[in-house]
């Protein structure tokens, strides 16, 4: 398939993102091979689906918060009904709505993919300034990555994700709340997709050290266990998810190995 006739939909989870979407809407227009770009409103009671369409997004709507695996479903399942039937299906790219100008250095996730060397790229983030937490959740799911599939990630948690639709179709149906990362990359590894982690400039609002923040951090915990143990049960029963073989050998890290 020849990269010049490869696009990519940009799709924005996003939840109460009023006074970010704009400028994360209008920097992903810019990202190169890009042609459309679809927020989904996950139930947001701020005018977070009129700021988006304003900026030159697709916008569709959750009437109440389905959560993060759910918005992902719903905006690839829209792209798929925007795809051309004479041209091949778009790629996804997943970001963040609150990246602000800084969406556009999701790119470099891009070329990976279309190039055919990478069937997911994963961004990884600089230090966020003014994050709060002790990188508990992290840890307990980069070992349970590497346990399940002899890959170590550096940032597990990372969502922004580019990757092609069929490895999208692969990984669904998604973990639900926000085991959605660390699911997506076991069932990917363990199908054999190739998996690779690119360094991003990007900036978003971290969770801070107040209570907010700590509940975030636990509701984080509590949702990458269900997505491990789920998969660990899965192979202590010697399944693939819906009983797949690997498809081609599993990689791992990125260009900086």
């Amino acid at each position: 398939m020849e990269r010049a006739f490869r696009r990519v939909a940009v799709i924005i989870p996003a939840k109460d993102e009023s006074r970010r979407i704009a400028a994360t809407v209008r920097a992903a227009r810019a990202i190169p091979h890009v042609d459309l770009v679809l927020v989904v409103d996950d139930g947001s009671v701020d005018s977070t689906q009129h700021v988006a369409r304003e900026a030159g997004a697709v916008v569709v709507r959750h009437s109440h918060n389905r959560g993060k695996a759910a918005a992902m479903e719903t905006g690839a399942a829209v792209v798929a009904m925007r795809d051309m039937p004479d041209r091949p299906a778009r790629d996804l790219l997943f970001i963040d709505g609150d990246l602000a100008d800084t969406a556009v250095n999701t790119a470099p996730l891009v070329g990976p993919v279309l190039a055919g060397e990478a069937d997911l790229t994963i961004a990884l983030l600089p230090p966020q300034p003014g994050a709060g937490g002790r990188g508990f959740v992290v840890k307990a799911a980069r070992r349970a990555v590497a346990s399940l599939t002899g890959w170590t990630p550096t940032q597990p948690l990372s969502g922004m994700r580019c990757l092609t639709r069929e490895a999208f179709e692969a990984a669904t149906p998604l973990a639900r709340g926000w085991g959605v990362e660390v699911g997506m990359t076991i069932d990917l590894l363990r199908r054999g997709f190739r998996i690779q982690e690119i360094p991003c400039e990007l900036k978003h609002r971290p969770s801070g050290t107040d209570l907010k923040g700590q509940l975030h951090r636990a509701a984080q915990y509590r949702d990458v266990q269900l997505a491990v143990n789920a998969r660990r049960l899965r192979a202590a029963v010697g399944g693939l998810p819906r009983g797949a073989a690997p498809r081609r050998p599993a990689t791992g890290r990125g260009p900086e190995d």
